[in-house]
């Protein structure tokens, strides 16, 4: 039995209890003064992840124990991309491969990744920077796949900038210095031939997208990069150009486990992956999109169709098929991360992948002919 999804939400109270001084044990900025007081993502992370060793101590095993083919399989974000989890879970996929799944909506990414040190949490779905972060905490874990190894990302500004050379002097919205936003906007900017230092373009910490959307509109600054689609439609509708659609060599989505859970439960990693792909198989099937579509509209809470339509075909035209994790989307996080969070630098990026699921799946002919059972080219 697949058992009903959950969700999981904290408030401002709660999100300001996990910031822990002990924190500087794993990671401190390399300037404090010039960034803004660091990554407020990166650091409630690190001191919440150290904060669950303290308190859990090494209860995975003993958890683990008692839940032979039970998971819980957590998630940081709700978009289009969660999709086949979701499809996974209403068709049965999951139990089809002998594994009761309890999914499990997080919104705050250091209460997930600290569920998965104290072993309430088998499998997390999350960033890949909050992947390095936790590696970074010490956690002893791996990325065993990636069903969306790249982010898109549309580069909106104000009416008036056409080119790329008209940001030069401009102001650059971001959510935080450091933080996944910012790591986008950077990227953004690179893959464009700009670089804020040398081209003068003030970086502005202002909040979430929404925010920044706001800020956009309101003139307080002139670019900003945003992955939200809905975001995105809006803002096109008021007008406002994209400069760019860019993809970014970095993965949205990450599959983490603990390394001890997979010493003891390798055949259930492997069977959630099987039901994962299959996930993939239902949603990349035409004949299926309207049942992909309810889905969407479900989960996401969208009632136009306009804008659920949107959310599939990023969907089916960015989902990975083989999902084999992604390790230079992670050496692309790690070097521009390092220079704010040192840190960082020491991870072996290559030591946090776990390929062989994925190779298994794909060599011994699993993935293919899955896709081909569902007419899938």
């Amino acid at each position: 039995m697949t058992r009903t999804n959950r969700r999981l939400t904290t408030s401002g109270k709660d999100r300001e209890d996990m910031k822990f001084p002990l924190l500087s044990i794993f990671v401190e900025p390399a300037s404090r003064k010039d960034h803004g007081g660091g990554n407020p993502e990166l650091v409630n992370i690190l001191a919440f992840v150290f904060a669950a060793f303290m308190v859990f101590g090494n209860s995975l095993e003993s958890h683990a124990a008692s839940i032979m083919r039970k998971v819980v399989f957590a998630y940081a974000t709700t978009n289009a991309r969660i999709a086949p989890y979701w499809i996974a879970q209403e068709k049965g996929f999951f139990t089809k491969y002998g594994v009761e799944a309890d999914l499990l909506f997080v919104r705050n990414t250091p209460i997930i990744i600290a569920g998965m040190v104290s072993g309430g949490i088998q499998i997390v779905n999350t960033s890949g920077l909050s992947a390095l972060a936790a590696a970074a905490a010490g956690v002893d874990l791996k990325a065993v796949a990636a069903f969306s190894s790249r982010t898109m990302i549309d580069l909106f500004v104000r009416p008036g900038i056409e080119s790329p050379k008209d940001l030069r002097g401009r102001r650059f919205g971001v959510q935080s210095f450091g933080g996944t936003n910012w790591m986008n906007g950077m990227l953004g900017l690179e893959q464009i031939g700009l670089d804020p230092d040398r081209d003068k373009i003030s970086i502005l910490v202002i909040g979430d997208q929404t925010i920044l959307s706001q800020s956009l509109e309101g003139g307080t600054i002139d670019a900003m990069v945003i992955t939200d689609r809905l975001l995105s439609r809006r803002l096109k509708q008021k007008g406002f150009p994209v400069l760019t659609e860019l993809t970014l060599p970095v993965p949205g989505q990450v599959i983490l486990v603990k390394t001890a859970y997979l010493k003891h439960y390798s055949e259930t990693m492997e069977d959630v992956l099987k039901a994962s792909i299959e996930g993939v198989a239902f949603v990349l099937t035409p004949s299926n999109k309207p049942a992909v579509l309810n889905s969407l509209m479900k989960h996401l809470r969208i009632s136009d169709p306009t804008i659920v339509e949107e959310g599939y075909q990023d969907l089916v035209k960015h989902i990975d098929r083989k999902p084999y994790p992604f390790i230079e989307g992670l050496q692309n996080i790690q070097r521009l991360m390092k220079t704010h969070y040192p840190k960082l630098a020491e991870i072996r990026v290559e030591g946090l992948i776990e390929s062989r699921f994925i190779r298994k799946l794909d060599e011994s002919g699993f993935i293919d002919r899955l896709y081909k059972s569902y007419g899938v080219k």
